[in-house]
């Protein structure tokens, strides 16, 4: 059976660029791959053909006499260069796409290491808004999973150690042939470890860590906001067979001011104020989070107007600065009036009636002389 074009195995172009060859490949790869289909022979096929396809336009000088003379060509060639210049290698790309350890055979099956790095732990700390102003130190109670100290880690009772798997020889991985592939799967007797615990530990049960609940004091910066993260680095869980331990990540959540609101560094609030004093105009005091700042509202000052207190917001992550406060104004309405309340206002209107009257007159004496 003749070959089918290597562009058309791949679906691209005569002219695609080696991303694109790339691209396609990792594609098919991860459709025709024959572990995702086990009992599809033809899935195998198509595999093995894009590989093929792949290995010969992955390398420049091979593309070129492929793009001459076609398949005779690069007669002999296909299925050989595995590590084209600019790609890394069909190894690697299977390797990266299934995480296989010793793909083509490769990689040598050198006795793996089981020491694997701790789990890495999320804290949400609930804070108020004073709490992010000031800083504060928290008090946490972590639980994690530590080294079991009776087994120092390894899993196996106390006088024994963990033994060589004898179904991967301590490799932590299986090879199998598929076709003319030779691929390695974590080992499924010791689960990629290497080792089997013949006797367990019993403090852990084997596992090597036993969960504990640990206290800790962590200092919060001021000028924290809801979703920041703070990594306090090795209080994560500790890791397997002497691998080091994960992080700890701290993760804010501000809660909801009575008062305030909070954008970024700013903070936004409501100042009622009397009809009088927007009238008039007055000195009020306007609470800001750490104290009370007096404030001038002049005469005329209208219900929207903002007034901008500055440096009187949050602080900011890191450094000396700070946001600023916006007020904006609230002229209140009086719901009940004293007797004298209500005839100083009905004199008020009195006299306002008048100047409309006024004004209007005016209008229409302008209205008849233009």
């Amino acid at each position: 059976m003749s070959k089918r074009d290597y562009y058309e195995v791949l679906g691209i172009s005569r002219t695609a660029s080696d991303q694109e060859i790339k691209s396609a490949y990792r594609r098919l790869a991860v459709l025709y791959h024959p572990d995702k289909n086990p009992n599809d022979a033809s899935a195998e096929e198509k595999f093995k053909e894009a590989a093929e396809a792949y290995s010969v336009l992955a390398d420049a000088s091979q593309r070129q006499r492929y793009d001459r003379f076609g398949h005779s060509g690069v007669s002999g060639a296909a299925g050989q260069s595995w590590g084209a210049p600019g790609f890394g290698g069909i190894e690697d790309i299977l390797g990266d796409l299934f995480g296989f350890g010793d793909v083509f055979g490769g990689r040598g099956g050198s006795q793996r290491s089981a020491a694997q790095r701790g789990a890495d732990l999320r804290y949400d700390l609930e804070m108020t808004l004073e709490d992010a102003y000031n800083g504060m130190t928290a008090q946490l109670r972590i639980p994690r999973l530590e080294t079991c100290e009776s087994c120092k880690g390894s899993g196996a009772a106390a006088g024994t150690q963990p033994e060589t798997c004898s179904n991967c020889s301590g490799a932590g991985q299986v090879r199998y042939q598929q076709g003319f592939f030779s691929v390695a799967r974590t080992c499924q007797s010791c689960r990629g470890a290497g080792r089997v615990v013949k006797t367990p530990c019993t403090g852990c049960r084997g596992a090597g860590r036993i969960e504990r609940e640990k206290q800790m004091e962590v200092k919060i910066p001021s000028g924290v906001e809801t979703g920041s993260r703070l990594r306090v680095q090795g209080e994560g869980e500790d890791g397997t067979q002497g691998g080091p331990s994960g992080d700890l990540y701290v993760v804010i959540h501000l809660a909801e001011h009575e008062r305030f609101e909070r954008q970024g560094n700013n903070l936004y609030a409501s100042l009622p104020i009397t009809f009088a004093q927007a009238a008039l105009g007055a000195d009020v005091y306007v609470s800001t989070i750490d104290g009370e700042e007096k404030v001038k509202v002049p005469s005329g000052t209208q219900t929207g107007t903002v007034f901008r207190l500055k440096a009187k917001g949050m602080p900011v992550l890191g450094s000396r600065g700070r946001g600023d406060l916006f007020v904006s104004v609230s002229v209140v309405t009086p719901t009940s009036l004293s007797r004298e309340q209500r005839k100083l206002l009905e004199q008020l209107a009195v006299v306002e009636n008048k100047d409309l009257e006024d004004k209007g007159l005016v209008d229409k004496v302008r209205d008849i002389f233009g």
